[in-house]
This record gives structure tokens, sequence and C-alpha cells, in this order.
């Protein structure tokens, strides 16, 4: 499935490293406006109908960096009706901060109620097809792609077809793009034992919007917790430089939503996300 070398013109919303803005690192950046991010991201939910100060931080950010935006509820995998008013409130959102992507979790967080975690979807084809009429019922409303992401799981519900198998059939039936999580793929081949590099290569590379990269929690050799709470892994960084010789310097924004360091080490992470692809690109340069 991969298509290295031939990524669409245009296909990346952003460039370069990003960091996910959280409200607890807001006022640190705002004093100082770090000059090495190059885009945000945001939960849409956590920010949506938010006016007063808190929304003045936003726009303060907004107005600065070019942002995406990537949802935590809208239950994309789940058997209760799909919650439209989201959508058009998410289309709202992104239209007043010039939003440029929006993504969401291949995931389910609820049905008759919000679960508030992300649950996986039964790997099946006949769920491929219930996502896929979804995605494409949010793309309708929104007028516009949507981006899907690969996410972690520690007990599968279904497991008739392969994680890799069911996230490419979603992505052909619905006909949305993917954002990667480098991190997740990482814990998943961890905890599922399968090839992490197999999984990566199999990637369909004109799909591909931008990618996640965080830190895990090692509860044993063979079980990783995907936290976002901790530094990025060895693994991870080597998937990630995998990643950008096999797709080129795709745009990457580093997530940590909690357990926050100084400012100049999370600052670090970033920095050294770019160090990469400016070594990708200068190797692609090479061999071209």
């Amino acid at each position: 499935m991969n298509d290295q070398g031939h990524n669409k013109p245009g296909q990346y919303p952003v460039q370069g490293a990003g960091l996910g803005l959280r409200r607890p690192i807001a006022d640190q950046l705002m004093a100082n406006p770090p000059e090495d991010v190059d885009f945000m991201e945001v939960a849409p939910e956590n920010w949506i109908h938010v006016g007063g100060k808190l929304g003045k931080k936003l726009r303060f950010f907004t107005e600065r960096y070019p942002f995406v935006i990537h949802g935590l509820s809208l239950s994309i995998g789940a058997p209760s009706p799909l919650n439209e008013q989201l959508v058009r409130d998410v289309k709202e959102f992104m239209a007043e901060h010039n939003i440029r992507l929006y993504s969401e979790h291949l995931s389910s967080c609820g049905d008759d109620g919000q679960l508030y975690d992300l649950m996986p979807i039964p790997f099946t084809e006949e769920a491929v097809k219930h996502v896929a009429a979804r995605v494409r019922r949010v793309q309708d409303i929104l007028e516009q792609r949507m981006a899907l992401e690969n996410v972690s799981f520690y007990a599968p519900v279904d497991s008739s077809m392969t994680e890799r198998d069911f996230l490419l059939a979603v992505l052909d039936e619905a006909d949305c793009d993917l954002m990667l999580d480098i991190n997740n793929i990482v814990v998943n081949s961890i905890n599922h034992k399968y090839d992490a590099s197999e999984f990566l290569r199999a990637m369909p590379a004109e799909r591909i919007r931008y990618f996640h990269l965080a830190g895990h929690f090692v509860e044993d050799e063979d079980l990783r917790i995907d936290t976002h709470g901790t530094p990025v892994d060895d693994e991870a960084w080597a998937l990630l430089q995998e990643a950008y010789a096999l797709f080129g310097p795709v745009p990457t924004l580093l997530e940590r939503d909690f357990n926050f360091p100084p400012m100049d080490e999370l600052l670090g992470e970033v920095r050294r996300i770019k160090e990469l692809q400016l070594a990708s690109g200068r190797r692609s340069v090479a061999n071209g």
C-alpha cells in the first residue's frame, strides 16, 4: 500500500513540527510563543462554545499558528446514532478559527452514554461498512475530508481481520484520510506481537495528512500503555525516523497530556522532530 515518493501536491494541511495545546501549559506558551513550533492542535470538544478568558487564550494561538483539531468523542465506531450536532459544531469551530483539518480516533467511546475512554471497534467486514458510512456522512456535513487515527487497544473485540487490514479497509471504503500515530504502532506492535515496520510500510502514503508522536508507559516487557504522559521513547523515535525514510518529512505533532516537563525540555522534543525531518529531507536530496 505504501506509495513512497507519490504524495499528492498540497496533501499536508500544515508543515514541520507541532505541539498539542493543553490548558496547563497555555500561559507559559502565551508568555513566550515558541518559534520552534510550526503548528498546534486542540481537541475541539474542549474549546467549542468556550468564551471569556479561555476563549481569548485560544484566539491568541489561532491567530499566530496554523491549527488542526483532533476529536475525542465523535465515537465513529459506535452503534448509536451519529452525533450530527457535534459535527455541525466542529464545522462552525473550524470556520471561526481557520482550522485546517479535523481528525478523529478510529474507535468507539460510548453507546447510550459517554464512556470518556476509547474502545476498540470489532475488526470485521460489517464494522468496516458501518464506520465508513458514518465517516462519509461526517464528510458530507463538513463539506471536506476528515482523517482517522490508528488507535491503541488492549483487548480486541473481534479479530476476524487484522488491525492493519481493518484500518486500510475503512480508509478505502470511506475514502477518507489518515492521521498516523507513530507511538500507537509501537504500543500495539508490542502488545499484540506484530512487526511495527511491516505495519508502517503498509500505510497508504497518499492518504497521510500528519503524524502523532507521544510517550507511553512500560507496564511490562510485553505490555505498553499509551499515556501521553512521558517523554517519547527510543522505539518511537526510531520508528518515526523510519517513517520519514518511507514517506518523507511528514508534519508531526508532539502530544503531551499531563506530567508536563519544563518547557525547554518539552520543546526539545519538538526540536528533535524538526532535526529528524531536516535529516530526512537532506537524505532525499542526496538520493535524488
